[in-house]
C-alpha cells in the first residue's frame, strides 16, 4: 500500500480523466488524499478517496479577472495557480509533514501540487489531459490573435507573480517550465500512441493509458434516424448564438438532434423548438455518444476521447490553441470534420458529409477499438504506483536539438561571411539587404533540417 496525495485545478476538463485512475488507485489498497474544490467533492468521495477540501485558499478575483478565466485566458490561469500556491503554502507544509505521501499525482498545470512535490521531494506522476505538448507535438496547435497577445503581453504579470514564490522555498525557472512536457518527468496520457502526435519522441517516462473513462457501455447505433448530439463542453458554452445555427441548419434534416447547452445558457431561450430538436442543461455524454452519429464539438480532450471511444464522428469546431491541436489530430485520422466557419450553411453541410459517407464511422471505429485496447485505468494506476521511472535509450528531443544547434551555428556563420563578401565587392549600403533574406528564411529552412534530422533519428517520414 502506498500513500498518494492528488492535486487538480477547479476545471472539470482536467478533474474528471483522474478520478476512474483514483478509484482504480483505491481498489488496489492505496491510501488516497484528493486536495480539490468543493464543486468535485461528491465525485472524489466516490471513489473511495478521502476528500480534501481547498476552497478557502482561491482568494477573491475581480470581475476583469472573472472574465479573463471564462475566456482561458493563459496569463490569468497561471497568475491565480501561482496565487493559490502561495495561500497553500502552510497548510501544506503540514499535509506532507502529516500524510507522508510516497506519490504526488498532480494536474500538469496544477502549480501548488507540482510544486510541492518538488519542494518536498517525493516522487512526481503528472495527468496530462490532452495531448503531451513539446517543440513538435506544439506545432499542432493554432492560436488565435487574441490568444498570442495575452501570452505575450501577460508574462511581464507572472514573472512578478513568480517572483513571490521565493520567499516559501520553491525554485522556478519561469512559468513554462512549470507546464511544458519534459522527458524526464513521469506522466500519464490520456491517449494512445497512435493519437498522440509525435509519440516516438516522448521517453518511457510517459504512459499513454488511452481514455480514462466510467463506462463499460458499447457503441450501438441501431435507430430508426440518426443521432446528432451537440456540446460545447463546461468552460466555453455560453454560445447561445452558435446553437441556435444549429437548430437552423439542423431543423429540417431527417435526424434527431440533442444539444446540451451547460449552466450559462437557458434553455427556454431558444423559444419553440422544432420536433425533432431537444435541448438540456446537462446529459450523459458517454450514454449518448454510444448511440450518436454525429457530435458536433469544441474539441476538447475529454469530450473527443469520448466520442472515439463511442465511435462517433465529429464535426470539429475548435475554440482554443490546445483544442484546435485535438481537432486536427482527430481529422487526420480520418474521424472528423473541420467546420469553416460556424454558420447554419456549413453546419449543415459538416452533419451531412459525415452522415453520407461511411468512411469517417469507420474511421471513428477504428479509433474506438485502438482507444478499448489500451491500458487504461489499470495501466495508469499501476504506473503511478511504481513511479519512479527510469527511461533508456536514445532522448529524440535532445538529439534533435543538438543537430538543429549545428545547423543554426553553420547557417548564421555562412550569412556572416556572405555579408562580409557582399560589402567587399558590391558595397556596404545594400548589405542589409543579405541580413534581412537570411531572416525571412531562417525559420522555413530550420523547420525543413528539422524535418531531415527527425526522419533520420526516427526513420519516420
Amino acid at each position: 500500500m502506498k500513500r498518494i496525495a492528488v492535486f487538480s485545478i477547479p476545471a472539470h476538463g482536467h478533474t474528471n480523466p483522474m478520478l476512474p485512475v483514483v478509484s482504480e488507485l483505491v481498489k488496489h489498497g492505496n491510501k488516497v488524499r484528493f486536495y480539490s474544490f468543493d464543486e468535485f467533492g461528491e465525485k472524489i468521495r466516490a471513489t473511495g478517496a478521502d476528500f480534501i477540501s481547498c476552497n478557502e485558499f482561491l482568494g477573491k478575483v475581480t470581475e476583469q479577472e472573472e472574465k479573463r478565466l471564462k475566456k482561458v485566458s493563459t496569463t490569468e490561469m497561471s497568475i491565480q495557480d501561482l496565487r493559490i500556491t502561495v495561500n497553500m503554502n502552510d497548510f501544506l507544509e503540514k499535509e506532507f509533514a502529516d500524510f507522508k505521501p510516497d506519490v504526488v499525482y498532480t494536474d500538469s498545470v496544477c502549480f501548488w501540487g507540482k510544486l510541492n512535490a518538488l519542494k518536498h521531494k517525493v516522487p512526481m506522476v503528472v495527468s496530462t489531459s490532452t495531448f503531451a505538448f513539446n517543440q513538435l507535438s506544439s506545432q499542432y496547435m493554432k492560436h488565435s490573435a487574441a490568444e498570442l497577445a495575452d501570452m505575450i503581453f501577460g508574462l511581464p504579470k507572472i514573472s512578478k507573480e513568480l517572483k513571490k514564490l521565493e520567499p516559501y522555498g520553491y525554485k522556478v525557472k519561469g512559468v513554462l517550465s512549470l507546464v511544458q512536457s519534459d522527458n524526464n518527468t513521469d506522466s500519464v496520457v490520456y491517449a494512445t500512441k497512435k493519437f498522440q502526435p509525435y509519440s516516438e519522441v516522448f521517453s518511457e517516462h510517459y504512459a499513454f493509458v488511452g481514455p480514462s473513462v466510467y463506462t463499460d457501455k458499447l457503441p450501438d447505433k441501431k435507430k430508426e434516424r440518426p443521432l446528432v448530439y451537440i456540446s460545447m463542453g463546461t468552460v466555453i458554452n455560453n454560445r447561445p448564438d452558435f446553437y441556435k445555427k444549429c437548430i437552423e441548419a439542423l431543423k429540417d434534416m431527417q435526424a434527431d438532434v440533442v444539444i446540451s447547452c451547460g449552466k450559462a445558457v437557458n434553455p427556454e431561450d431558444f423559444g419553440e423548438l422544432p420536433q425533432n430538436i431537444s435541448v438540456y442543461p446537462y446529459v450523459n455524454q458517454l450514454e449518448i455518444l454510444s448511440k450518436t452519429d454525429v457530435f458536433i464539438t469544441h474539441c476538447g480532450m475529454n469530450s473527443v476521447s469520448e466520442s472515439l471511444y463511442m465511435a462517433t464522428p465529429m464535426v470539429l469546431y475548435p475554440q482554443t490553441g490546445e483544442q484546435f491541436a485535438v481537432a486536427r489530430r482527430a481529422a487526420e485520422l480520418g474521424a472528423g470534420v473541420m467546420l469553416k466557419d460556424d454558420s447554419a450553411k456549413e453546419i449543415s453541410k459538416a452533419v451531412s458529409e459525415i452522415l453520407n459517407n461511411s468512411r469517417y464511422s469507420e474511421s471513428a471505429e477504428e479509433c474506438s477499438e485502438d482507444f478499448r485496447n489500451a491500458s487504461g485505468t489499470t495501466g495508469a494506476a499501476d504506473f503511478i504506483e511504481s513511479a519512479p521511472h527510469d527511461a533508456t535509450g536514445k532522448d529524440i528531443i535532445v538529439e534533435l536539438n543538438k543537430a538543429n544547434g549545428k545547423f543554426q551555428l553553420f547557417y548564421w556563420l555562412v550569412v556572416i561571411v556572405l555579408i562580409i563578401l557582399f560589402c567587399i565587392f558590391i558595397g556596404v549600403k545594400y548589405s542589409w539587404i543579405v541580413g534581412a533574406t537570411a531572416g525571412i528564411i531562417s525559420t522555413p529552412l530550420g523547420k525543413y533540417v528539422q524535418g531531415k534530422n527527425y526522419q533520420k533519428l526516427t526513420g519516420i517520414k
